[in-house]
């Protein structure tokens, strides 16, 4: 896993040969760094939620939610949570991967996982809201990245 490209989004046939199971289709590799550690020298419960982003914001452009644009959409986590499977220590290398599980009309929820060569060490997920500008009003998905969530992660309306 330490030949692959730190925070660069990678896809399927990648993340296949990097032991990343079928359906997670969308990640970006990188290594614990001492700063993410606790007291007990593993990673921060933290750390994790913060990966979970760092993810997040690719994914959105590559799927087309927002390019961070002063007209596009605001996106804010209404949830956010983590569940930690097995520890990760100082350099090991991993790979966050996430994917859009379903979707309503202003809001979609995503499905994360951290995985390492000895397999899998966490899992999340968050719901996601769209605004306007006014970070009031709710405002629809656009529809390139429904269908980007449909085709790519097979994500359902609910």
């Amino acid at each position: 896993m330490t030949n692959l490209p730190y925070l660069t989004p990678l896809t399927g046939e990648v993340l296949r040969a990097a032991g990343v199971p079928e359906g997670w289709d969308f990640g970006i590799a990188d290594k614990v760094r001492f700063y993410e550690l606790d007291a007990l020298n593993h990673v921060n419960n933290v750390a994790y939620l913060r990966w979970f982003e760092t993810l997040r914001i690719p994914y959105f452009r590559d799927y087309q939610v927002s390019s961070y644009r002063a007209d596009d959409p605001q996106l804010v986590l209404m949830t956010n949570a983590a569940r930690y499977h097995a520890p990760l220590y100082l350099n090991d290398s991993y790979v966050v991967t996430g994917r859009t599980v379903s979707y309503r009309n202003t809001s979609f929820r995503m499905e994360y996982a951290v995985f390492t060569e000895t397999g899998l060490k966490t899992t999340g997920e968050s719901v996601i809201v769209c605004l306007e500008q006014d970070a009031k009003t709710k405002r629809p998905l656009p529809k390139a990245a429904i269908s980007a969530f449909q085709s790519r992660d097979g994500a359902v309306q609910e």
